[in-house]
């Protein structure tokens, strides 16, 4: 399966060992309704036999990565909430940064404001905007689970909160500037993920990804960078790699070609489309000779 390409300029002449993949989840390495990761597994498989990192960067919690890390069995560091955090594995041979503080099994650098800090600010900006806004601190468990459609054990993951509060907006039509306007004088800003609009700090997936760029540059030198995303709050991650995919949706965003001069997007969807773009960057690679 090929890939639709506005201009080919992926530099398919780095050595595959130089590789750093950077990853969303739902929708692009998780299929959006069953979270499952299955199809994509071919390249997962050829990622592992060639040591290229799998940099999970999400919108998910900590609690909700670490388990998918540990079954589909990553030893990289990955993003929480929409860079709100980075966490680092201690069990591998790579060295955290030092500033990086100790957190159960990891070291953790932490970019986001606090969760309560961001759901006292929903609760302003409602009152202000006078727009009906329900976020995930004013759910249960089991409204968590209808709206994600995750279990309810999933569910109760994913409302374990750090650095981003999810909501959703329940009325038809409003003014989305009024609502960034209001979060900004609060230091705060709103994006839009494949599920939920997002509350958060000055934090982005972007920032994230260019602080462990800078870390794996220490590590490897010359680094190849690849990202793949499906939704808005993916675009600061894939401004910052060498090679951006957009993993097809059912939404189009014609803005991001033109910023994004070398963006490839999928044929296929979620991890499909993944796979198919791991494996035709890796073929590009082979043909090179580097592998």
């Amino acid at each position: 399966m090929t890939l639709t390409t506005h201009n080919p300029t992926c530099n398919s002449k780095k050595e595959i060992s130089k590789l750093v993949i950077f990853t969303d989840l739902d929708g692009t390495l998780l299929d959006k309704k069953t979270y499952k990761w299955d199809k994509a597994l071919p390249a997962i498989k050829l990622c592992k036999e060639n040591n290229i990192p799998i940099v999970i960067v999400s919108s998910k919690t900590r609690a909700e990565i670490e388990c998918i890390h540990k079954d589909i069995a990553l030893s990289d560091p990955f993003v929480s909430e929409n860079g709100g955090g980075i966490f680092f594995p201690l069990h591998t041979h790579t060295v955290p940064p030092p500033e990086a503080d100790p957190d159960n099994g990891f070291k953790k650098l932490s970019f986001g404001l606090p969760y309560d800090i961001l759901v006292k600010g929903l609760r302003e900006i409602r009152e202000e905007s006078k727009i009906n806004l329900i976020g995930f601190s004013d759910m249960d468990v089991e409204t968590i689970s209808r709206l994600t459609g995750l279990d309810t054990i999933k569910a109760k993951l994913a409302a374990k909160r750090e650095y981003d509060e999810p909501f959703i907006i329940k009325e038809s039509s409003f003014d989305i500037n009024k609502l960034h306007k209001s979060a900004q004088k609060r230091g705060m800003t709103i994006i839009e993920g494949g599920r939920f609009f997002h509350l958060q700090g000055q934090n982005s997936k972007g920032k994230a990804v260019k602080r462990l760029i800078q870390w794996y540059r220490k590590l490897k030198e010359n680094i190849f960078s690849v990202g793949l995303g499906d939704s808005p709050n993916d675009f600061s991650m894939l401004s910052q790699v060498d090679c951006p995919v957009l993993i097809r949706s059912q939404r189009t965003f014609p803005a991001l070609n033109k910023q994004l001069p070398n963006l490839k997007i999928t044929d296929e969807t979620g991890p499909s489309g993944w796979n198919s773009a791991i494996i035709d960057i890796l073929d590009s690679l082979e043909k090179k000779g580097s592998l």
